[in-house]
């Protein structure tokens, strides 16, 4: 894929360019271009010229996709259960960076201030960040992304909320990453009791950086309820009730959720749904 000339890149063609890019590297390399260009304010939002967004992401042969039951089982506890976890993070951190990218191009007509497309630009590229960290984490263990099988079920929360940019914020950053906030710091503890602190400093990185994501979600998700004049805590749980095929699962990490600006109000009465 080459790169477009510098007059008639928008931001939506890029995010589109390294959604579609196949190679990891460079769907890294065009995201950071892509915030960096558009924050500096050298990129308009969008033109007609813009290529077509894809239904799917573009990725390499490997890893195999498979279904969860399916994918290696991951313990901290031998070097092959932590490869095996570091691989599915990468994995969910990959996944991430065109999350962000899909927000950024399919809702770039959407009437909401430019601050909208700042805050998705500093989550893709806190993403593609993040998955380099992981993938030289792996390649340092010996092995490296794709050596092993992964799921696709993170996906299926584009198709379901193709359609609407609150359903959109509702699963992906409120439910999704939310579920990080929870789930991470249980497996810092793991990590640094074996005596891995090189993934365990990633990990810390990973896990600050979701609070911001989760506020980012919360931020926008606040704001179009406002506008329609809606309580954000009915719409978000009719929503996930909705759109989402999972689980909400407790415990729940409050306190890092409230920095989010996620309250309980949101998600406790939805603890207990299962699709």
């Amino acid at each position: 894929m080459t790169e477009r000339g510098p007059d008639a890149a928008t931001l939506r063609g890029l995010a589109i360019d390294a959604l579609a890019s196949a190679n990891l590297e460079e769907k890294c390399r065009l995201t950071r271009l892509a915030g960096e260009r558009w924050f500096a304010r050298t990129l308009s939002l969008s033109a007609p010229s813009d290529p077509s967004l894809p239904s799917r992401p573009g990725r390499p042969r490997e890893p195999a996709l498979v279904s969860p039951r399916h994918v290696p089982r991951r313990s901290v506890h031998t070097l092959e259960g932590r490869i095996a976890m570091i691989h599915a993070l990468a994995h969910i951190e990959l996944n991430a960076i065109d999350l962000a990218l899909d927000i950024v191009a399919r809702f770039c007509g959407q009437p909401v201030p430019r601050s909208f497309f700042d805050g998705w630009m500093l989550v893709a590229t806190d993403e593609a960040r993040h998955f380099g960290l992981l993938s030289d984490r792996l390649e340092k263990l010996g092995s490296r992304y794709g050596a092993l099988p992964a799921h696709d079920g993170l996906w299926q929360a584009v198709e379901a909320t193709a359609h609407d940019l609150a359903a959109r914020l509702a699963i992906v950053p409120l439910i999704l990453e939310a579920r990080g906030l929870d789930v991470t710091p249980s497996l810092l503890g793991k990590l640094t009791e074996v005596g891995d602190a090189e993934t365990a400093a990633i990990l810390d990185i990973i896990y600050n950086d979701e609070k911001r994501h989760v506020a980012v979600g919360a931020k926008w998700f606040r704001f179009l309820c406002a506008r329609q004049r809606i309580d954000p805590a009915r719409r978000f749980q009719e929503l996930v009730r909705e759109c989402f095929r999972g689980e909400v699962k407790a415990p729940f990490n409050d306190r890092a959720r409230a920095e989010a600006g996620l309250t309980p109000t949101f998600y406790r009465s939805l603890s207990s749904l299962s699709h």
